[in-house]
């Protein structure tokens, strides 16, 4: 019988989470993962195999954690401004990393951040009454703006306040779709 665990793995993927969704995958090493966590080397490979484990645990806890709420929540939207405000408003940096750094080139996170897309996709879909493919243009849509962010701008990543904040674009986005039914 080996030793207990002289860490918490859950907050250990927690930690890992926001490790991930702020520097990327090639962006932390295992010296990275070591000191922010808190956790010995031996231990981090015992428990969760190698980097890439960590990570994929990581990414299946954020989309569990962060994008289901939100495709819950995108569910009940009654209309595309706060299907918009929702997304643009979400913390959504691991799965945005996942797809334009690890989905290329890792058929496994390929697969799972296809399916929180999708799953995002169909709540709103579901939620406006719209086509499959108006919902998928419309979850690219608010990605594009989460991912824009708020260059030059006071009002902070998020804020839904101002002109050139996110918020204000998805809101004028969402005001153009109004006009373009």
């Amino acid at each position: 019988m080996g030793r207990p665990r002289a860490f918490d793995e859950d907050e250990a993927v927690r930690a890992a989470v926001g490790l991930f969704g702020g520097r990327a995958y090639d962006g932390v090493s295992v010296d990275d993962l070591v000191t922010h966590l808190g956790v010995h080397r031996n231990s981090l490979y015992k428990t969760f195999g190698s980097k890439r484990g960590l990570y994929l645990i990581a990414l299946r806890r954020h989309l569990a954690d962060d994008v289901r709420p939100l495709a819950d929540a995108l569910a009940a939207a009654p209309d595309a401004a706060t299907a918009l405000r929702l997304v643009t408003s979400a913390d959504l940096g691991l799965l945005l990393l996942a797809v334009v750094e690890r989905a290329p080139v890792d058929e496994e996170v390929a697969a799972e951040v296809a399916d929180a897309l999708a799953a995002v996709d169909r709540a709103i879909a579901d939620a406006l009454g719209i086509p499959a493919d108006l919902a998928a243009a419309l979850t690219a849509a608010a990605l594009g703006i989460l991912l824009r962010g708020n260059p030059g701008s006071t009002d902070g990543p998020g804020s839904t306040d101002g002109p050139g904040s996110p918020g204000g674009v998805g809101s004028a986005l969402a005001r153009l779709l109004d006009h373009s039914g």
